[in-house]
């Protein structure tokens, strides 16, 4: 990567993580955290489905099955918490590599690979929610337990940076994945998978490397969930609110766009806030505005908020 890529991600980094020196309120710092971590999982969506054209509808399986291995190795094993992190992480990844495997070596692709994944999250969520091993329906309660060596921290302000420190990986990992071969072969895949296979490239070892890559960023995001707010059930680590906001980032910030799920999960995040701040509590407002918001960036070429404001300023 050139000074000039990284220029704009530390920029970013350095004025985001002033955010808690200005901002004390538990409530917003609350809601920054989950902003991020909501990014994290879009940024690892953009991966497969913005440079790879692979438009999944099921990311909750690799959001889940993190969440559920961090959790679990903690309370049924007594693992290390940053130890059961990392091995979340990879469970997210292996579980993407074997979806991938198996739906790309049968010729899947377009709505029938959206399809898939979304029958494979909710196939996850229902074994999640009848296993007394999970905790069937009442979910998993990890154990309060403040201490730093326990993946635990008294301030909000700390996981605030670890958050933010997976979105800028996430962030580094994109950028060094536009200037890789695999990215440029990612791309071509993307554009026109037969003329890409006719020129050498293995389209399947693609797809499975990014549909991989793209599993275990969304699997941080999971794995962070669990640790930040210590309980998870079925319907909020295979829940299709994951997955629905984890494409809808990059799709109105700019989807196949390093920044992209970052514009894009701030502006929805904010959006819905602002909107249950002006008009009260209403559920499933947010998911209505969101929809909206789609529905006009979907209307109007070029399809995402900064190619409306580039086309604007030209006019």
């Amino acid at each position: 990567m050139t000074a000039r890529d990284l220029l704009p991600i530390a920029v970013f980094a350095a004025v985001a993580a002033l955010l808690p020196v200005f901002v004390t309120s538990g409530t917003w710092l609350n809601f920054a955290v989950f902003t991020l971590i909501v990014t994290l999982a879009a940024q690892g969506w953009n991966i497969l489905g913005g440079y790879g054209g692979q438009y999944s509808f099921g990311h909750a399986a690799f959001f889940g099955t993190a969440a559920y291995a961090t959790a679990l190795l903690q309370v049924r094993f007594g693992v290390n918490p940053y130890l059961a992190f990392a091995l979340g992480v990879m469970a997210a990844g292996l579980v993407g590599w074997i979806i991938g495997l198996l739906s790309f070596r049968s010729g899947l692709r377009g709505s029938y690979f959206a399809l898939v994944t979304l029958a494979f999250a909710e196939v996850f969520r229902v074994l999640a929610n009848a296993s007394a091993f999970t905790g069937g329906a009442a979910g998993i309660l990890i154990p309060l337990d403040v201490r730093p060596g326990n993946f635990q921290f008294a301030s909000r302000a700390i996981f605030y940076w670890v958050a933010l420190a997976l979105v800028v990986a996430a962030l580094l990992i994109t950028r060094t994945l536009e200037r890789a071969r695999l990215g440029a072969h990612l791309v071509a895949v993307r554009e026109n998978e037969d003329a890409a296979r006719a020129l050498g490239v293995d389209a399947l070892a693609v797809k499975l490397s990014a549909i991989a890559l793209s599993a275990a960023i969304t699997g941080a995001a999971g794995a962070l969930y669990a640790q930040y707010f210590l309980y998870l059930d079925s319907n909020i680590a295979y829940g299709t609110w994951i997955s629905v906001e984890a494409l809808l980032g990059p799709i109105v910030g700019g989807a196949g766009t390093a920044f992209g799920p970052v514009i894009g999960g701030i502006l929805l995040h904010s959006l819905g806030e602002l909107a249950r701040k002006l008009l009260g509590s209403v559920p499933g407002l947010d998911l209505a505005l969101f929809g909206v918001l789609l529905i006009l960036v979907v209307r109007f070429p070029p399809r995402d908020i900064p190619g409306l404001l580039r086309r604007r300023a030209r006019r």
